[in-house]
């Protein structure tokens, strides 16, 4: 993956056709992923590649994997105020978590002002391809979405649980969001599930935007405390660390307005690139899944296999499941 038109590291520029636009890209040779081992020094030991052949993964890279991943990610970003995950530096260097636009976005590129305690916040809303490809030149590593869409900014149309494992061990993830689903198949609710490329899981539910955020995020959080009934040795919605004695916590802070979780295909700022997944629940099942099963490197290729086909497009009313919730409290 490249993009065209580079000269010398660090002072190069190149460009890329996305869609309708050319789009300037800066420094492509800049290694925001390292792939090789460090020694002790800092310095590398291995030439640029890690034992096992992993390479650096370069601004070109990323530019050129949402390129490609445009066709999967776009529908998933469309209408959504965007809070990024910057790394100009790539991983060794500094972070910033952007939510006003840059002072060089394009008049081209949609935004949305939204409202926030005291005034707006002016978000980046990535519709298209080209725009895409524009973040990723800001070195936009990861992308993460509102669950609900700039028209309508206090009605969700998404319902995110997040199961954080208390260690870096995917079976208890994969458990909880077994027993998850079957609560959520008793609601008459269906829910996808991705990995985060991280150590969890998201569990997603689509919804009609006829809810308000405190209900969704009430409703969320009933279930949550359903689930750790069921299985109060291993799950908790305790939010204290201290408090849930090694147990997965059952997450749905996110349920609120203008909190974001982390988009489906965005790459994650950890070794090897790797990608929150969207998966099928035969996938849950197989353990030779984690949470950071997929890189830049394969994961166009699952994304291919349609893992969402079979979950309808069309969002649910909570209300009839919170009248089934109910009845189970």
């Amino acid at each position: 993956m490249s993009a065209t038109g580079a000269d010398s590291a660090g002072t190069e520029e190149g460009s890329v056709r996305a869609g309708r636009r050319t789009v300037r890209i800066h420094r492509p040779r800049k290694v925001l992923f390292p792939g090789a081992a460090r020694s002790t020094d800092g310095g590398r030991t291995d030439g640029g590649r890690t034992d096992g052949g992993r390479a650096d993964v370069t601004k070109a890279d990323l530019v050129e994997y949402y390129r490609s991943v445009a066709r999967h990610m776009l529908p998933e970003l469309r209408g959504r105020p965007l809070m990024l995950e910057r790394h100009p530096d790539g991983l060794d260097g500094p972070r910033f978590m952007q939510k006003n636009i840059p002072g060089n976005y394009p008049d081209w590129a949609r935004r949305a002002e939204m409202a926030k305690k005291g005034g707006t916040v002016t978000h980046p809303v990535c519709d298209d391809t080209a725009t895409l490809v524009f973040l990723a030149d800001q070195a936009s590593v990861t992308f993460h979405r509102w669950l609900s869409r700039a028209d309508r900014p206090d009605h969700p149309d998404r319902l995110v649980f997040d199961l954080d494992p208390a260690r870096d061990d995917f079976e208890p993830v994969r458990a909880a969001a077994l027993l998850l689903r079957e609560l959520l198949d008793e609601l008459a609710l269906p829910a996808s599930a991705m990995t985060t490329g991280s150590k969890g899981l998201h569990v997603i539910v689509r919804l009609d935007r006829r809810t308000a955020f405190d209900e969704v995020r009430a409703f969320a959080m009933d279930v949550a405390r359903v689930l750790a009934a069921r299985d109060p040795d291993r799950l908790t919605t305790e939010q204290r660390t201290d408090a849930r004695a090694g147990r997965l916590y059952l997450d749905v802070q996110r349920n609120a307005y203008a909190q974001t979780a982390v988009a489906p295909y965005s790459v994650r700022p950890k070794e090897g690139a790797p990608v929150a997944t969207p998966i099928s629940w035969d996938q849950v099942k197989d353990p030779a899944v984690t949470a950071r099963r997929w890189t830049v490197t394969d994961v166009l290729e699952q994304a291919r296999t349609r893992p969402w086909s079979d979950v309808p497009a069309r969002g649910r009313s909570l209300a009839p499941a919170r009248r089934r919730l109910d009845a189970l409290l």
